[in-house]
């Protein structure tokens, strides 16, 4: 995967939120991250490199340079429109749902469909890390169990990134763009956090894992702004211990596309 894809979107993402701090605080920032605008940076990035992966453009929704149509899909418990899908050739076919919440729902594209459909989360968080932690964490494992559940085969993907130092918000109120000092056990937290809901192999159990996580570890406080892709590198930055012995590679960058892809060709051929 090519890190100058994701390097201009985090970059665009940065100017886009510190634009509006200087101009308007924290309301500017609450506005901005609500019109989405920064976070689509990261599923245009995402869609890139499915396309430079081999991917037919025309099997991505939202197409490219599109923040519409979304696929709205069906889980055992939600319909939810998904960030980014790749589909496959299968054609859907309308359902009504006949049990639990969605109990006479339609489900436009059916069952078949929608477990052949790659379905890829995209979040960020760029400051009270550690305050929202908790609530964010069973929001990512709800929406993988919800899909799991209807759809066992069905391959996932989630991009998650936080920023590392984290913005100050109440310097934010004061339209000025400061950042706390970071903490080496919040980042150690969402590194162990992410890896245990990493790389699921089996279909029949670990619903709430997903097939493929990307931790994006940001640091939004250089320019252009720093993406960690080591473990050393974070070391080096003093964000973990010297002699943690954790490994961020599986949940790098580089590998999320490409064991994404690999993962679904085990499962569908």
């Amino acid at each position: 995967m090519s890190l100058k894809n994701i390097q201009k979107a985090i970059d665009n993402f940065k100017e886009l939120i510190e634009t509006s701090i200087i101009e308007n605080g924290a309301k500017g920032k609450e506005a901005m991250i609500r019109s989405s605008r920064p976070i689509l940076n990261i599923h245009e990035a995402v869609k890139v490199e499915l396309v430079e992966a081999g991917i037919n453009e025309d099997l991505i929704f939202p197409p490219l340079n599109s923040r519409t149509p979304e696929l709205k899909l069906a889980g055992s418990r939600k319909q939810k429109n998904q960030d980014v899908c790749v589909v496959s050739n299968l054609d859907k076919a309308e359902e009504i749902l006949e049990e639990g919440l969605l109990q006479d729902v339609v489900d436009e594209y059916g069952e078949k469909f929608t477990e052949r459909t790659i379905s890829i989360n995209i979040r960020s968080q760029i400051s009270s890390i550690q305050k929202n932690f908790d609530t964010l964490y069973e929001r990512t494992t709800s929406e993988a169990i919800n899909l799991h559940d209807r759809c066992p085969k069905m391959v996932l993907g989630e991009v998650y990134m936080i920023a590392v130092p984290e913005y100050d918000d109440k310097e934010v109120k004061n339209n000025k763009i400061v950042f706390k000092k970071p903490n080496q056990a919040t980042v150690l937290k969402y590194i162990k956090s992410f890896q245990a809901i990493n790389n699921r192999k089996g279909t029949e159990k670990n619903f709430y894992k997903y097939e493929k996580v990307c931790l994006l570890i940001v640091d939004f406080s250089q320019s252009p702004a720093k993406i960690y892709n080591t473990s050393d590198e974070l070391k080096e930055a003093g964000l973990i211990p010297e002699n943690s012995p954790i490994d961020i590679s599986e949940l790098s960058w580089n590998k999320f596309v490409s064991d994404l892809l690999e993962t679904y060709n085990e499962r569908f051929n």
